[in-house]
């Protein structure tokens, strides 16, 4: 329902999209749809392709013209209406479809804009085959060949690259390799068609291998699976070339061959899987008196501290893939009215009922109005906000929610032993724990939490999954005082790792993204309230 600018026929729409830059904040025109002429409700065909980061604000803006004449210059032209988003909002929306408003020309309803994205398929089937080999030649003086296979991929040049070695069965002229699964990029880069050679080795001790013989084939033809057509004969060329009476070197056949499509991120978000997101914020003294400038908790009228920049920062893109945007936010480390009591997991809105607060704006109110009751105190326990959320989290293993914590703290942690134990039995669950560290301390049992070197253990066992992210806040202050830019990159390091967190966790449990089912309440527990 566009605005209607030709006198005599109707508008002739298109539509501009602007991307902006991080830094610069500055809008580039990125790309124009065709015109389309005489409708006001037009379907464009031109399609945009971006970079979809998850961990980034990519900020957007649709502009809509009536194309009156041939002129490329925009003004003039006369404008229908635009609107703005975030990649993420498309995505992260049902279906990856999102209606918005038209507005920009006040007093006037300019109609809807409707975007959908989808993920560009660029060959994400990972193979799964197996092989095995006859009659070979004898290389070895004593006992049989040990026999192994090393696949080559060809490029546009001609050139070969080395994508797959397979394992080295001993003593045999007839072996049988395990099965082992290759993404089909790395074989073929796409093409069904391009040729693969693989060459047969007789393996030595010392690295010396000798070569048995070779054979091409192609992605197409493997796909056919176990048929006469994937009967290869192993030819050694110098050998061909010297004896006339040469056949073949031996067989080698395929026995198997299935593939499999890896399932993306966004391949789980467009399905329906929601992200919930829960802070946890550190109030114990160590922080420093809220009411004097040298605390970490200081309430400058004019400046966001480090906790809320953290907190914005993160929530900020995380809120994208949350539907009701509502989301518990917890303190720990406190006194609390009227009897004084230690908490180690509480509501920082006061309510224990309801701990949910509506959007980044809410947290950030219900902090601060915290910080004005409650007494900072110790000590600094992790423990008790992780099992917080893994209950949550354990209640809803199907794939439809996957849960985030954001723990930002000033690093002196209390209970490591009961810490580590809370996230090696997360690590079964679907969730994830980013740590903002704030302050000058030294971080080091943050660094341990992190398992990005040494995988996280507890009496013995290992976590699943590395699930815990950390990263100290005093390295992303910008020294000229350009937060939005050193927020950005805090934001960037701290969601990059959750990705591939998630896949993992549905691939551990061998959860599909059409199989997710639609939302539902875990059983006692407090639904989500809706507003």
């Amino acid at each position: 329902n566009l605005l209607d600018r030709d006198t005599f026929s109707k508008s002739d729409p298109l539509c501009v999209l602007y991307t902006q830059g991080v830094e610069s904040k500055q809008w580039r025109e990125f790309g124009r749809t065709e015109v389309i002429d005489n409708t006001l409700n037009p379907d464009f065909v031109r399609k945009y392709i971006l970079d979809y980061f998850f961990e980034e604000k990519q900020n957007l803006r649709f502009d809509i013209y009536d194309i009156d004449s041939k002129s490329p210059d925009l003004a003039k032209h006369d404008f229908l209406g635009q609107t703005f988003c975030t990649l993420g909002e498309i995505v992260g929306s049902p279906g990856s479809r999102l209606e918005k408003p038209l507005g920009g020309i006040p007093g006037k309803n300019c109609g809807t804009i409707i975007l959908t994205a989808e993920e560009l398929g660029n060959c994400r089937d990972c193979a799964t085959m197996q092989f095995c080999a006859n009659k070979l030649d004898k290389k070895d003086f004593f006992g049989r060949s040990d026999p192994f296979m090393v696949f080559y991929r060809s490029n546009e040049d001609g050139t070969f690259t080395i994508c797959h070695k397979t394992e080295v069965v001993k003593n045999t002229l007839n072996p049988v390799w395990q099965p082992f699964t290759i993404p089909v990029r790395a074989l073929c880069n796409g093409d069904y068609d391009r040729s693969i050679k693989v060459e047969v080795y007789d393996w030595d001790r010392d690295g010396s291998h000798d070569f048995i013989g070779e054979f091409t084939t192609s992605y197409r033809e493997l796909s056919r699976g176990q048929s006469q057509f994937n009967v290869y004969e192993v030819v050694n060329p110098k050998k061909k070339l010297k004896k006339r009476r040469y056949i073949n070197s031996g067989t080698v056949t395929l026995l198997s061959f299935s593939v499999e499509a890896e399932h993306t991120f966004l391949d789980y978000i467009k399905a329906g899987t929601q992200i919930h997101f829960t802070v946890a914020i550190d109030f114990t003294a160590s922080n420093g008196n809220p009411s004097q400038s040298t605390s970490l908790h200081y309430m400058n009228p004019y400046q966001m501290n480090a906790y809320a920049m953290a907190l914005k920062a993160v929530g900020e893109i995380i809120q994208d893939y949350d539907s009701d945007k509502m989301f518990p936010a917890l303190g720990f480390g406190a006194k609390l009215p009227p009897d004084g009591r230690v908490s180690h997991e509480f509501p920082l809105n006061g309510n224990v009922d309801n701990p949910y607060c509506n959007g980044m704006e809410g947290i950030l109110e219900a902090y601060h109005e915290s910080l004005k009751t409650v007494q900072l105190y110790g000590p600094t326990n992790f423990a008790p906000v992780i099992n917080h959320v893994a209950r949550y989290a354990a209640a809803v293993q199907d794939g439809s929610q996957y849960f985030v914590l954001l723990i930002i703290t000033d690093g002196v942690i209390s209970d490591m032993a009961q810490t580590k134990e809370a996230i090696v039995n997360a690590a079964k669950l679907p969730m994830s724990i980013i740590i903002v560290g704030v302050g000058q301390a030294e971080f080091d049992a943050m660094v341990e939490l992190d398992g990005d070197d040494v995988r996280i253990s507890s009496r013995g066992k290992l976590a699943e999954r590395d699930i815990v992210q950390f990263v100290p806040f005093r390295d992303y202050m910008d020294r000229t005082g350009n937060h939005v830019l050193s927020m950005a990159r805090l934001a960037k390091d701290v969601l990059a790792e959750i990705p591939e967190q998630l896949i993992l966790y549905m691939k551990a449990r061998g959860i599909k993204p059409n199989q997710t089912p639609p939302d539902y309440s875990p059983p006692g527990l407090s639904p989500t309230p809706t507003v």
